[in-house]
């Protein structure tokens, strides 16, 4: 009769104990509950993160490019520029040749043949009596009023290319620092999955502990860097 009073007295007690299990197993899960926790917010946080660093490279790609063909634009503006300015310098020493043997037939014929351009500047220059003021410029191309659409397009191109550049430079960096928050990111994928290894609570939580600050350094960058 004690033996089997015994027996239903273990029963019972075996049955309480699988009904409630101990503060150990309940901390077990509770590990268990974060890590799948911390796993899932890497699973979003590395997608986003990879997608915002692809189009932040694509952005500076495109950035690079336009810089590139506003460049040869620029460089072919003033190479129109300075063929303008070699051809008024060459037309004027042919008037000023001219005016210095008398001949005003020859000299109205290189007049003619002045650019609109240049000629604002040359009828300017000849207002300030060149040939007997001392404080004239040598020259109508050194005349204020002396301009050229194709140098101040090159000018203004240039200046674009520069922006685009720059632009480009900043994307650049911007993807390098997603690619540096997807790096952050693998490091918390790999401390979770390593605490997962080991069987004592202590060492566990502390590895989780780890990966789990450096996720929420991570989402800080998430939110504080640009998105494109």
């Amino acid at each position: 009769m004690s033996e089997t009073t015994s027996n239903v007295e273990f029963a019972h007690k075996f049955s309480e104990q699988s009904h409630h299990p101990s503060a150990a197993g309940l901390r077990g899960q509770w590990v268990e509950i974060v890590e799948a926790i911390v796993l899932a917010i890497v699973a979003v946080t590395t997608a986003w993160s990879g997608y915002q660093a692809a189009r932040w490279e694509a952005l500076s790609a495109k950035n690079y490019a336009i810089a590139t063909r506003t460049t040869v634009e620029a460089q072919e503006g003033a190479t129109l520029a300075g063929q303008n300015h070699l051809y008024d310098i060459i037309t004027f020493q042919g008037w000023m040749n001219a005016k210095s043997v008398g001949n005003e037939k020859l000299a109205a014929i290189y007049e003619r043949r002045f650019r609109p351009e240049f000629l604002v500047a040359f009828t300017a220059w000849q207002k300030l009596n060149p040939f007997n003021s001392s404080s004239a410029p040598p020259g109508p191309t050194f005349m204020a009023e002396y301009a050229d659409a194709h140098g101040h397009r090159a000018a203004e191109l240039s200046k674009r290319a520069n922006a685009y550049f720059e632009e480009g430079v900043t994307a650049r960096e911007h993807a390098d620092s997603y690619v540096k928050i997807t790096v952050f990111l693998a490091t918390v994928l790999l401390l979770t999955a390593l605490s997962q290894r080991f069987k004592s609570f202590g060492p566990r939580v502390a590895v989780l502990g780890v990966a789990f600050i450096m996720l929420v350094i991570s989402a800080y960058w998430i939110f504080s860097f640009p998105r494109a």
